[in-house]
């Protein structure tokens, strides 16, 4: 009997490894026969259980704004978020004479959130292409579907730090570039525009530690062009971060940073068709945080689909970036000429 489980333990591992589907007719007693059948009732649920692994394993969005973002995945369950929300702060006495001191209680409370639901299309591999290519096109199908959803989560992620318009008393600043025309009737951004960010941040009280600006690729041309010290950081930095203090902003440089509204400065809804101008975008990392949930894979094995001999690969993921506190966040619009 325990020669006979060593045998399925083995024939499992191969088929894992090599992709191979067997199936087990008969009994442990009668010393049944192992016949080539389908065993993606063995394999691939555990294929898919390592795919699932591997996929959050390599799902870092290193060297990227996202990267500075701290994981929270102790608040996560049930592919919700809960997120935490600080009572009010304490008075300060100063130079005071009056006891006893005054004790309130500090009444915390959560807020729960659930995590966005990504899914890629299916892709299909047919057992043709597995034989005529020099290379695990089942890998590589896998390996664009992580880097595809890295992309996604990053670029909705980055929609929903930047604010949705205007509104100082909760630090949501929308700013307009004031440089000179580039020649297409849009005002370059300037160091001064910066400042000038800077500046109502410090006002508001933000903390000057953790600010991080993600500038489109327009605004990041703009000042490579006006000062030749971010030209100097820009081209010496390898991977990750421009700058790490550049009037006070750790800099990063992204081409999907959101769209606003040419007339009203809104921002415009992920996904829509309608352009706008577009912006750079400023958060706080202190008040910011990210999370992986479920991450599942579909798959249907070519052996599994005799009519077309096809693989089938999909995958869904559960991810949220999201800012909470009260730090705030920034968007820089590139400004028109008049």
């Amino acid at each position: 009997m325990k020669k006979f489980l060593r045998v399925l333990l083995f024939i499992a591992i191969v088929a894992i490894a090599t992709g191979a589907s067997y199936a087990f007719t008969g009994d442990a007693h009668s010393g049944g026969t192992v016949s080539m059948a389908a065993a993606t009732t063995v394999a691939l649920p555990v294929k898919n259980e390592l795919a699932e692994r591997e996929m959050i394993k390599q799902l870092r969005h290193e060297h990227t704004w996202v990267s500075e973002i701290r994981s929270k995945q102790s608040w996560v369950n049930n592919d919700t978020i809960k997120i935490p929300k600080r009572g009010a702060a304490p008075k300060v006495l100063i130079d005071n004479t009056n006891y006893p001191i005054v004790s309130n209680q500090r009444d915390d409370s959560h807020v729960v959130v659930a995590l966005h639901k990504f899914d890629t299309e299916n892709t299909i591999v047919t057992d043709d292409e597995l034989n005529a290519l020099p290379y695990e096109k089942v890998n590589d199908v896998q390996m664009q579907h992580r880097e595809t959803l890295e992309d996604t989560t990053a670029e909705y992620g980055l929609h929903g730090l930047a604010p949705q318009a205007a509104d100082e008393t909760e630090n949501l600043f929308v700013l307009e570039t004031t440089g000179e025309d580039d020649g297409t009737g849009r005002l370059k951004l300037t160091s001064k525009d910066l400042r000038t960010l800077q500046a109502k941040m410090n006002k508001a009280g933000i903390s000057k530690k953790g600010r991080i600006l993600v500038l489109s690729d327009d605004h990041c041309s703009d000042l490579l062009d006006e000062d030749r010290k971010f030209y100097t950081q820009y081209h010496n930095h390898k991977e990750g971060a421009i700058s790490r203090n550049y009037y006070g902003f750790i800099i990063y440089e992204d081409s999907t940073t959101p769209e606003y509204d040419d007339t009203t400065l809104e921002k415009i809804p992920f996904g829509s068709e309608t352009s706008g101008r577009k912006s750079s975008v400023v958060f706080h990392k202190g008040s910011t945080a990210k999370a992986n949930g479920t991450v599942k894979r579909f798959a249907r094995a070519d052996t599994e689909d005799p009519e077309n001999r096809e693989n089938t690969i999909g995958f869904r993921l559960y991810n949220i970036i999201v800012a909470y506190g009260i730090e705030g966040s920034a968007a820089i619009i590139s400004g028109k000429a008049a």
